[in-house]
């Protein structure tokens, strides 16, 4: 056995645990996101919910403003009238008093409405916020579980995460500049032994002289094919 092999070969398998444990973790992203998911589509509906509101209280706000308009302009005519002394005049006034008052008593109808339509808005916030507290007060033991879960895994993976860098200083440093160079690449493992022949990953023939040399412990060699760092299995 070639005398950095085994040094290797606990590092990797360390490597395994620790991706293991990352592995875990993010198997928990779907339940997390799920919920938030949940969470967001009642807060998004109280959001649409406040919105509507302020419409609400908008539109009211603008009849309000227009019929305090309208009236002063119904006062004014009103002086004017008590002031004209031709009858075509008043005739003319009395006219746009009239069809003023039409249209005040209209706009007067659409306020009581928009009054109206400012309380069902209310009421539909206040449904929309009963419905988000429903929905965390339902979600929370999950919630709970989930985290409880979480942070026990995250103490593995710290834990493995050590262990690993223990391991990796015994590895020869030029060997494991080459090692960590691999694990960033796409291979799942940076390290395997020989299948007959040829490289364990990618199956690429070893010539005959480097596969003696692997064979023999006297060199871990890079393969040609997708460059893992090769050894020969007893």
């Amino acid at each position: 056995m070639h005398p950095d092999l085994e040094a290797l070969l606990v590092l990797q398998e360390k490597d395994r645990l620790v991706t293991g444990t990352e592995q875990a973790l993010a198997a928990l992203e779907p339940e997390q996101q799920s919920l938030n998911e949940q969470m967001a589509v009642s807060e998004r509906a109280l959001q649409a919910a406040r919105r509507s509101v302020e419409d609400a209280l908008r539109r009211r706000d603008e009849l309000e403003g227009k019929i305090a308009n309208y009236r002063s302009m119904q006062e004014q005519r009103r002086q004017r009238l008590e002031w004209v002394r031709g009858a075509k005049e008043a005739s003319t006034i009395m006219a746009e008093l009239d069809l003023a008052r039409s249209v005040l008593a209209k706009e007067e109808a659409e306020f009581m409405r928009s009054g109206d339509a400012v309380h069902e808005a209310e009421r539909k916030v206040a449904e929309a916020e009963k419905a988000l507290a429903a929905v965390g007060e339902s979600q929370a033991p999950h919630r709970q579980a989930l985290q409880g879960r979480r942070e026990a895994i995250l103490a593995e993976l710290q834990q493995a995460q050590s262990v690993r860098r223990e391991a990796a200083r015994s590895v020869n440093g030029a060997l494991l500049v080459r090692y960590e160079r691999i694990r960033r690449g796409k291979a799942p493992l940076a390290l395997y032994a020989l299948h007959a022949d040829a490289c364990g990953h990618c199956f690429t023939a070893v010539p005959t002289q480097r596969r003696v040399l692997i064979q023999r412990g006297a060199s871990i060699e890079t393969c040609e094919g997708c460059g893992v760092l090769l050894y020969g299995s007893e």
